[in-house]
């Protein structure tokens, strides 16, 4: 036997719920800094830096389902207590994402764009790096995924605490 849903308001006129469609319009370096501040003395020395990688994202709406996600990448190598290279990269994305729901609109920004864009930004990371001297540097993959999560969870936190600190009645 055979139901229709009918009573979904997301469901289209056959019953289904409408389709998804994400497609990327545009991948682009919007910004990329380069410096290395001890040179060349820091190329007399045997390579053993430190490397840190930070990044960020942002997302900007640019009307109901195209956004532009931003992938920004600081990475800082240090040779004892010299900074060898600094190197900044803005790598962006235009995303037209149809058909999501609210909720998955959030992981689809948060977590899948990015890590869409990250190849892209770390092959302009490396090629910047190597035009200046230094060794190959080729960044690990990134979990977006639990990096999102984690977003979520201290956004949760910071908008009140922890759940079951405050009283039901306040919640």
């Amino acid at each position: 036997m055979s139901e229709e849903n009918t009573q979904n308001p997301a469901a289209g006129s056959n019953g289904k719920a409408p389709r998804r469609e994400m497609a990327i319009q545009k991948i682009y370096l919007k910004d990329a800094s380069f410096e290395a501040p001890s040179t060349p003395e820091i190329f007399r020395g045997k390579w053993q830096p430190s490397i840190n990688v930070d990044l960020d994202t942002r997302t900007t709406p640019m009307d109901d389902s195209v956004h532009e996600v931003v992938l920004r990448l600081t990475i800082t190598a240090k040779q004892d207590d010299k900074t060898a290279f600094l190197v900044e990269i803005t790598q962006a994305g235009i995303f037209s994402i149809k058909g999501a729901e609210k909720a998955e609109l959030g992981p689809i920004l948060g977590s899948y764009c990015p890590a869409t864009l990250f190849p892209f930004a770390r092959q302009v990371v490396n090629e910047l790096v190597t035009q200046g001297g230094f060794p190959q540097l080729l960044l690990s993959p990134v979990n977006f995924d639990a990096l999102y999560a984690e977003q979520v969870r201290r956004r949760k936190q910071e908008q009140g605490g922890e759940a079951g600190e405050r009283p039901a009645s306040e919640q």
